[in-house]
């Protein structure tokens, strides 16, 4: 079941990444967040359930509230027009706590693949601190590439693979996977600063890089 979940994270994933870079309608997005967040909560909660006195699953799956709770706050957000601010310091906690996380499934469940992954969502959700809390608009475009690709490479991909009876040799995953974050994401800076504002006050924040003729009216997730 957990599985199953994760494959429709790497979608909400995927589809907030392109909503960042201008290429989706932010209502439109916040509609799919409610739906993925409902999800991200009723899975969790009958894992735990059905397993209570099973220390790994109860372990693995209180994580996936830390990403139900993001995107159904996410998703209202973006369908209320509030301010983005709760948002981005509820993701400060979850960044910490995704390296908990990743110390658990390095450690305590012997899956250093996901280790690695923990570790991915932590830099994923600290760049939404930094964005949505803090009003680092600069960052706009390299956020939304990296939240796009770890919607493919942290849940889609692992979870089609996990259905499919093909995630087995999770530490030549954790490898690849180590490799392939460190060098992609850190060719994306450059290649992502050309056209980003220099900076914003508070009251600017939520409205660059809103599409012309939205500005002003009404406030979006970045």
């Amino acid at each position: 079941m957990g599985a199953v979940g994760l494959l429709y994270v790497g979608a909400v994933l995927f589809l907030n990444g392109l909503m960042l870079l201008g290429k989706v309608e932010p209502r439109a997005a916040g509609v799919f967040n409610l739906f993925v967040g409902a999800l991200q909560v009723i899975t969790p909660t009958v894992l735990i359930v059905l397993n209570p006195a099973d220390a790994a699953v109860v372990l693995g799956a209180s994580g996936i509230y830390l990403f139900g709770f993001t995107y159904l706050y996410v998703g209202i957000n973006l369908l209320g027009g509030f301010d983005t601010t709760g948002v981005g310091y509820f993701s400060l906690f979850v960044a910490i706590m995704a390296l908990g996380y990743s110390f658990a499934n390095f450690r305590i469940l012997g899956d250093p693949a996901f280790g690695v992954i923990w570790l991915y969502w932590s830099f994923l959700w600290a760049l939404f601190f930094v964005l949505l809390g803090l009003k680092r608009t600069r960052i706009t475009r390299y956020t939304g590439w990296v939240t796009a690709i770890q919607g493919w490479v942290t849940a889609a991909i692992p979870a089609f693979l996990t259905l499919a009876g093909y995630w087995r040799d999770t530490r030549l995953y954790a490898i690849v996977l180590a490799v392939f974050g460190v060098v992609v994401f850190a060719v994306l800076w450059p290649l992502t600063r050309h056209g980003e504002p220099a900076g914003a006050t508070s009251g600017e924040a939520d409205d660059v890089a809103r599409p012309e003729g939205e500005r002003r009216h009404r406030p979006r997730w970045t």
